[in-house]
C-alpha cells in the first residue's frame, strides 16, 4: 500500500504506554459488546477471562506506525466527507461528514462503552464516536502476511471500524440495537457487520481513485484477512463446528463477497446501504437472501 507522505489526520490520539487500567479490566454492559465486536477480526481473547487481564505485551511505540493510521484516517474523511455531500447518495445532509476520533492505546483503554482491554481488538465506540486500536493487532497481522502486504489489510481494518462510524450517523446502528434482546438479534448483527465490510470496500474503491493507494498484491491480503474473519471460520477454529444460527458477523464468504462488492461499485446510495436491511434472512445458514 502507498501511503507515505499523504497527509494526515488531525483526530488521532495516542495513548500508548498510558498504563493502560491498572490491574484488571471491570466488564459494563457497554464493555460486553466491545468483546463480541473483537471478534470481527479473530482476536484470542483467552487473555481475558473472569474480568480480569492477563499481560500482553504491547507493541513497540514508533512514528511509523502513528503516521500510517494518520495517514489511513485521512483517506477515510476525504472519501466519507465526499460521499456524505453527495447529493446521488440520498443521506438527506449536504453538511459533511462528522469525523470520528482513532485512539491508539496499550494494554487496556477507558471508553465512553465501558473499560476494554487490548485482546478485544480494533473497535468502535458509538457512545463516543471513537475508534480504538492496539498497534498489537497490527503487529499479529503483518506477522501473518508479511511487511508491506499487510498494510492494506490493516487499513481495511481501520475502514471497517470507520464504517461503524458511518452506519452510526446514518442511523443504522440504532435500529440494529432495537433488536437487542430479541429473537432476530443476531440476524441484525450480521446485517450491520456485513454492510461494514461493504463500507471498507466502497472506502478502498474512492479513495484509491482520490490517493491511488493501492498496490499490487494488496487487495488478495485484504481477501485473504476477510476469508480468516468469518463466523464459519471462527467457530471451526476454536470450537472444531459452526453453528449458523449464532453467527453474529457473517461467513467468510459473505464478508469476502461484501468487502469485494463494495471495492468495485463504490455505490454508496442510500438505496444500496439499505439492502442489507430489507433483503430476507435464513438463520440455517447464516446467509443473506438477496
Amino acid at each position: 500500500m502507498q501511503w507515505e507522505g499523504g497527509e494526515e489526520s488531525s483526530n488521532v490520539e495516542d495513548r500508548r504506554g498510558m498504563g493502560g487500567l491498572g490491574g484488571g479490566v471491570a466488564l459494563g454492559g457497554g464493555s460486553i459488546v466491545l468483546v463480541i465486536l473483537g471478534l470481527i477480526f479473530g482476536v484470542d481473547l483467552s487473555g481475558f477471562r473472569g474480568g480480569e487481564r492477563e499481560t500482553r505485551q504491547a507493541a513497540p511505540i514508533n512514528d511509523k506506525t502513528l503516521k500510517f493510521v494518520k495517514v489511513v484516517l485521512n483517506y477515510t474523511e476525504k472519501v466519507w466527507d465526499e460521499q456524505f455531500r453527495d447529493p446521488k447518495n440520498g443521506y438527506g445532509t449536504r453538511r459533511g461528514y462528522q469525523k470520528p476520533k482513532l485512539v491508539l492505546f496499550s494494554d487496556g483503554v477507558r471508553t465512553g462503552c465501558g473499560d476494554a482491554p487490548s485482546s478485544v481488538g480494533p473497535f468502535y465506540c458509538p457512545a463516543d464516536e471513537t475508534v480504538y486500536l492496539d498497534p498489537t493487532f497490527f503487529e499479529e497481522l503483518e506477522g501473518k502476511l508479511g511487511g508491506s502486504k499487510a498494510e492494506f489489510s490493516q487499513a481495511y481494518v481501520i475502514s471497517h471500524e470507520v464504517g461503524h462510524h458511518v452506519q452510526n450517523l446514518l442511523g443504522y446502528s440504532a435500529r440494529v440495537d432495537a433488536h437487542r434482546g430479541r429473537r432476530d438479534e443476531k440476524q441484525y448483527s450480521v446485517r450491520l457487520e456485513l454492510q461494514a465490510d461493504y463500507l471498507a470496500g466502497v472506502w478502498a474503491h474512492h479513495g484509491n481513485k482520490k490517493f491511488n493507494f493501492i498496490q499490487a498484491g494488496d487487495v488478495d491480503a485484504a481477501i485473504t484477512s476477510a476469508k480468516a474473519i468469518g463466523d464459519d471460520r471462527l467457530q471451526k477454529k476454536s470450537r472444531g463446528w459452526a453453528s449458523p444460527e449464532s453467527y453474529t458477523h457473517g461467513t467468510s464468504k459473505q464478508r469476502v463477497r461484501y468487502f469485494t462488492e463494495g471495492l468495485k461499485t463504490g455505490d454508496a446510495t442510500k438505496v444500496r446501504l439499505e439492502r442489507f436491511f430489507t433483503v430476507g434472512y435464513d438463520p440455517g445458514t447464516g446467509e443473506l437472501k438477496e
